[in-house]
């Protein structure tokens, strides 16, 4: 395990609009505000045909394909992340969410893809006072985050 500590700096409240795309609005007003770490809460609807990484194709394969789930109606949702700087310095929001429709439900990672069907309501907590980032691993080819 590896950690660092960080302060809580300012809190947004966001409504996200419908046709939004969930991870590019997040990270365009972290970047519009100068955000640079967060810890993100959503809720609302997602939009029929939104995607979702739902897991790797082979649990432990050297080449790791994802599966990506697409929503075959409108669901509702609840989620939380967090946001922290990419390779390139940009904000970038790992989140992941649960959606339920009737008695099916799905889980997993908004970076395809999650569109907003009317309203999403989001929280940001700025994280201030810490140089966590995310950097390219390169045998799994994920942006890990390092404390």
């Amino acid at each position: 395990m590896k950690y660092s500590e960080a302060s809580q700096g300012r809190v947004f409240i966001v409504r996200l609009e419908d046709g939004d795309i969930l991870h590019e609005s997040i990270e365009e007003l972290a970047a519009k505000e100068g955000v640079r770490a967060a810890a993100v809460i959503i809720l609302g609807g997602a939009d029929t045909g939104s995607r979702l990484v739902t897991g790797p194709e082979e649990g432990r394969g050297r080449k790791i394909d994802p599966i990506t789930y697409v929503l075959d109606g409108v669901y509702e949702t609840a989620g939380t992340g967090t946001l922290f700087p990419g390779p390139g310095g940009k904000p970038v929001l790992h989140m992941h969410i649960a959606a339920g429709r009737g008695g099916s439900a799905a889980a997993g990672c908004v970076r395809p893809g999650v569109r907003v069907w009317h309203i999403m309501e989001a929280v940001i907590f700025e994280l201030t006072g810490t140089s966590a980032s995310r950097e390219r691993d390169p045998e799994t080819g994920f942006d890990l985050l390092v404390p």
